[in-house]
């Protein structure tokens, strides 16, 4: 069988994805990697994760491209935030048989690809507890309103973050019909938090893929993941969740910029900081901004957003 992993990325998060490759390449140094480029911005990081970790770029990028605009295009060209999240879906196309798709804010403290071993049973999985958020940044209460979905299945639903399934389990056509139903329908998805890919394709999920399994519910429990919980406690640069007892399988800085004073930084700064062949990170930390430079801000924020809806 052959499996690997996917990440998303250009020069703008070449030290994300360097803390992601590093923590990766720590536990497992033979799992193939393909990088599937954000943008054009790409050449110094496909060079650095090409040289340093195995990673190659994703072959077919006129395909990518084609996609990723149809997608867009189907909800009308400046409906999205970040219309190319949308490249991503290439995942279910590349050479990988079976695949885990990661987010470049994640550190991971296991052999992750391990975790596709459940897809000897289900088609799909994912590891978070963002159902227990309810729909917010999903879905709007239209979904249940019009039973769309049932309250159970939207128990199902997940961050886009980290997931993992198997090529051609989704089709093109599987794509393009989703993203007409949901354009057909805006209502039903919230948006408010500038979301892009994953309230559509957590619609896709519910519609078309009954079997699936996300890994928190596995016997025993199992940890939380996201930064934004500060009850984790650090063993030896690995995170333990106390509530379960249990290691951490990885960490998301979803929502969180990642600089220092950020949730777990030291967590961050060491696994960026593991290979000697790269220098270190240099990121720098937020300087704090006095009543006037803040109200100054905000006013400009304000003014901007006013232009927008002219």
């Amino acid at each position: 069988m052959n499996r690997g992993i996917y990440i998303i990325a250009n020069d703008k998060v070449i030290d994300h994805a360097i803390a992601l490759l590093n923590s990766i390449r720590l536990y497992d140094q033979e799992t193939p990697i393909v990088m599937i480029p954000y943008d054009d911005n790409y050449h110094n990081i496909a060079n650095i994760l090409s040289k340093h970790y195995q990673v190659r770029i994703y072959e077919d990028l006129e395909f990518i491209d084609r996609l990723s605009h149809k997608l867009h295009e189907s909800f009308g060209g400046k409906f999205f935030a970040r219309p190319n999240q949308f490249r991503k879906q290439a995942c279910w196309f590349g050479p990988f048989d079976q695949f885990l798709y990661i987010d470049t804010d994640i550190v991971v403290f296991e052999k992750i690809i391990d975790n596709l071993n459940y897809l000897n049973q289900v088609d799909f999985i994912c590891c978070d507890y963002q159902h227990l958020g309810g729909i917010k940044n999903v879905f709007n209460s239209k979904i249940l309103e019009e039973k769309i979905f049932t309250e159970n299945q939207l128990q199902d639903i997940f961050n886009g973050g980290f997931w993992g399934s198997k090529k051609n389990l989704i089709s093109e056509q599987d794509l393009y019909e989703t993203f007409a139903e949901c354009a057909a329908h805006p209502e039903y998805f919230d948006f408010s938090q500038k979301t892009s890919d994953q309230p559509i394709i957590n619609y896709m999920l519910l519609k078309r893929i009954p079997r699936r399994f996300n890994i928190v519910r596995r016997e025993g429990k199992a940890p939380g993941n996201w930064a934004g919980s500060p009850n984790f406690q650090t063993q030896e640069h690995v995170l333990f969740d106390p509530t379960v007892n249990q290691p951490l399988q990885y960490l998301h800085w979803a929502g969180i910029r990642i600089q220092p004073g950020c949730p777990y930084w030291e967590i961050w700064e060491h696994y960026r900081n593991l290979n000697s062949a790269l220098p270190p990170a240099d990121i720098y930390a937020p300087v704090n901004k006095n009543q006037w430079e803040t109200r100054l801000e905000n006013l400009k924020k304000q003014l901007r957003q006013l232009k927008a809806n002219l």
